[in-house]
């Protein structure tokens, strides 16, 4: 540790409790972050009252209180600031302070106003969600929450408690996340399905709201976003249904292509079979270019790709690099070129 963090009190306090001694006897009191959220009450969440929180115990607390605070701005730029703060907040590791602000994000997400809904929404979601393996990753990794662990943050503090906060502040704003299943914005919608399935719980609701908006959703990409949110769902919380179900959806020809492909790749994640030659030529059939473009935004191809529109390709390549092995020496990341539209490559007639 440098000086600098010598010289903090709060981090001084972390290192005794949880470096220097057993850090779950710390379980329950003043530096638990799952007691401290969990004893928030609705009214202050409800009234953006985030001074109710003890920022000051937590390293980085404070920065992230000035981040939650930008939340509530008029101006477009200082909410994009607050919730940018947040994510840098877990780009550095930092969940505690990031699931304290669970709450606030998910009400600045409700507000019409903002202009930066989904981006609160996926913040969000990524406290919980696992930072991705080096690419590819498996069949039955992809789609999956890891167990967290013993994670520590970079102060000492047992960071597994936070990402424990973040998914049960999630849960305690089930009905916000559900209500926001109905929005009249697409991408928020999407960004809501993504959100929700990182909650701790109610399961059976959740999936419940999720089947329910799939049954009425008439945007291919957010029927896709949906499917591939119940696929994850399935993953915690086995059903046995899931996998004929997903195998229905992309079998079927009256499905819109974003729709099959998300249903691929879920039944892809689902299980370890073989991958049938029907769903390779469901693939041939819709994972195009334009397919990926439409996809691009949806937050699960994001992740793998942030700011580009190659998400649906790389997905593809790490779920059948068995199916379709790379020859050695060629550049994975490099962009394939596009035949009648398929996202293929040259050496193979099926390639993604």
């Amino acid at each position: 540790m440098g000086a600098e963090w010598q010289d903090d009190p709060v981090r001084q306090e972390i290192v005794r409790a949880f470096l220097d001694a057993d850090p779950l006897a710390q379980a329950g009191g003043p530096l638990d972050v799952r007691a401290v959220l969990a004893a928030l009450p609705a009214a202050s969440k409800d009234a953006f009252a985030y001074d109710d929180l003890p920022w000051e115990r937590f390293p980085e607390g404070a920065g992230t209180r000035d981040d939650v605070a930008r939340l509530r701005s008029t101006d477009p730029e200082q909410v994009y600031r607050g919730v940018r703060g947040v994510e840098g907040q877990l780009a550095n590791s930092y969940w505690s302070v990031a699931a304290m602000a669970v709450p606030f994000l998910l009400r600045a997400a409700a507000d019409p106003r903002n202009r930066h809904r989904g981006y609160a929404l996926e913040t969000a979601a990524w406290t919980v969600r696992r930072v991705l393996a080096p690419w590819p990753e498996t069949r039955s990794e992809l789609l999956r929450f890891d167990d967290p662990g013993w994670r520590y943050e970079p102060s000492g503090y047992f960071g597994t408690w936070g990402i424990e906060a973040a998914r049960d502040a999630l849960a305690a704003d089930a009905g916000l996340l559900t209500a926001l299943l109905d929005d009249p914005v697409p991408g928020i919608r999407a960004a809501a399905a993504y959100t929700l399935v990182a909650a701790s719980g109610p399961a059976d609701r959740t999936r419940a709201a999720l089947y329910a908006r799939l049954r009425t959703e008439a945007d291919p990409v957010v029927r896709a976003g949906l499917l591939l949110a119940l696929v994850q769902w399935a993953d915690e919380h086995p059903d046995p249904g899931c996998e004929a179900w997903v195998r229905a959806r992309w079998s079927d020809p009256a499905e819109p292509p974003a729709v099959r492909v998300a249903a691929a790749l879920g039944w892809l994640c689902l299980t370890d079979a073989p991958v049938p030659d029907a769903l390779l030529a469901a693939l041939d059939a819709c994972a195009t270019g334009e397919t990926a473009r439409l996809m691009a935004p949806l937050p699960w191809l994001r992740e793998i790709d942030r700011g580009g529109d190659a998400g649906l390709r790389r997905f593809l390549d790490g779920l059948l690099s068995s199916v379709h092995p790379e020859p050695e020496g060629e550049d994975p990341w490099e962009a394939p070129p596009s035949h009648g539209g398929r996202i293929v490559r040259n050496r193979s007639p099926r390639r993604w």
